[in-house]
């Protein structure tokens, strides 16, 4: 009882990432699901990312349909980056079928690290730039096409979504953490959802036997009783957005970064 009790919490707080910094649960999810999940063993890894999609794309879809109209408009003529997220995104999953466990774990850490390292030591993050700032409304956008094969792929492949590509991306470009979280949940759902199709499908080699109620390589019991918790605040907090100042905004997403890279650290496959 008390794994379910922690899951649905999980899900809140996934809830909460989603709205605050367009994570859509990757993660938060992976790291939980590992430890709900170790009954399955060294496909624990796989399972939590797999699983980790299908929270995602629920997730990224319900923030997306509940942000604000102007806010997205910022994606107008972006069709050939979210068809290549998408592309990339299937292309991961089926790499992370056919990739030994460990490397999924350790992959994700390791990544995890660079990307703490990036936003502390390059400028532009915790204060982007004032010229930045004030082109940001009038450039083209942040992201290039050709760069949605590899974020889709390393994104689907780690089970994180692709908001921790693309949030520090868009925030060079001067834009505000909220806008910056907002724009990367429909770009994550574009990566999650060939991805979760993937592993809805396989079982990527995945011993699924000890998991309740699995489908392909998802543990759709864990998935459901995230989204429990997530999509209530998920609706709630995206039409009534907290305020807060964007450095503090900004510094609460590396302080997320690093309590998830803590938590991989602490659980070794």
């Amino acid at each position: 009882m008390s794994a379910l009790v922690v899951l649905v919490v999980i899900g809140a707080l996934t809830g909460l990432t989603t709205v605050l910094f367009g994570f859509g649960g990757g993660f938060v999810t992976v790291p939980v699901i590992i430890w709900a999940d170790a009954a399955a063993g060294p496909a624990a890894a796989t399972v939590a990312v797999a699983t980790s999609s299908l929270v995602m794309v629920a997730s990224a879809v319900g923030a997306t349909t509940a942000t604000p109209r102007p806010v997205l408009r910022r994606l107008r003529g972006t069709a050939p980056l979210l068809v290549l997220l998408g592309v990339g995104g299937l292309c991961g999953a089926v790499a992370a079928g056919l990739a030994p466990a460990p490397l999924v774990h350790w992959g994700f850490v390791v990544y995890l690290a660079i990307t703490v390292a990036d936003v502390l030591a390059r400028p532009g993050f915790l204060r982007p730039h004032s010229a930045a700032r004030a082109a940001a409304g009038q450039r083209a956008f942040a992201i290039p096409a050709p760069l949605g094969m590899p974020i889709g792929a390393l994104a689907s492949f780690l089970g994180v979504g692709g908001s921790v590509m693309t949030v520090p991306l868009l925030r060079r470009s001067g834009l505000p953490m909220g806008t910056a979280a907002a724009l990367a949940n429909p770009l994550t759902a574009c990566v999650s959802a060939p991805a979760c199709l993937v592993f809805l499908t396989t079982t990527h080699g995945a011993d699924t036997r000890a998991l309740v109620l699995a489908v392909g390589s998802v543990d759709l019991g864990a998935a459901a009783l995230l989204l429990l918790g997530a999509l209530p605040v998920i609706m709630l907090l995206r039409r009534r957005p907290p305020r807060i100042p964007d450095h503090l905004h900004a510094g609460g997403y590396v302080a997320l970064l690093c309590s998830v890279l803590t938590a991989m650290l602490l659980r070794t496959p």
